[in-house]
């Protein structure tokens, strides 16, 4: 067997596995995986934050902290623009 055709069942072997755990954490859970900040109620509870805002937060450059809502940024990492557009 050719060394190619090894690699190429190998990594389609591997994408096969990933998409099984995806679908299988989609029907046990109900729901997608949430990863966003902004959406992750357990990562807000931590006090986890989007690294915008922290960056903002640390220099002083904007208002960007959970009290303070601007178009900007919101404490929503979505919203966090990197180029502090208003």
């Amino acid at each position: 067997m050719p060394a190619w055709l090894i690699v190429i069942l190998c990594s389609a072997a591997a994408v096969a596995l990933f998409v099984l755990g995806m679908s299988l954490t989609l029907m046990i859970k109900g729901h997608h995986i949430d990863s966003e900040i902004s959406t992750n109620k357990n990562m807000q509870r931590l006090g986890i934050k989007c690294a915008v805002q922290e960056t903002r937060e640390a220099d002083g450059s904007a208002e960007c902290s959970d009290s303070h809502t601007l178009a900007g940024c919101s404490g929503n990492c979505g919203a966090c623009d990197i180029e502090h557009k208003a």
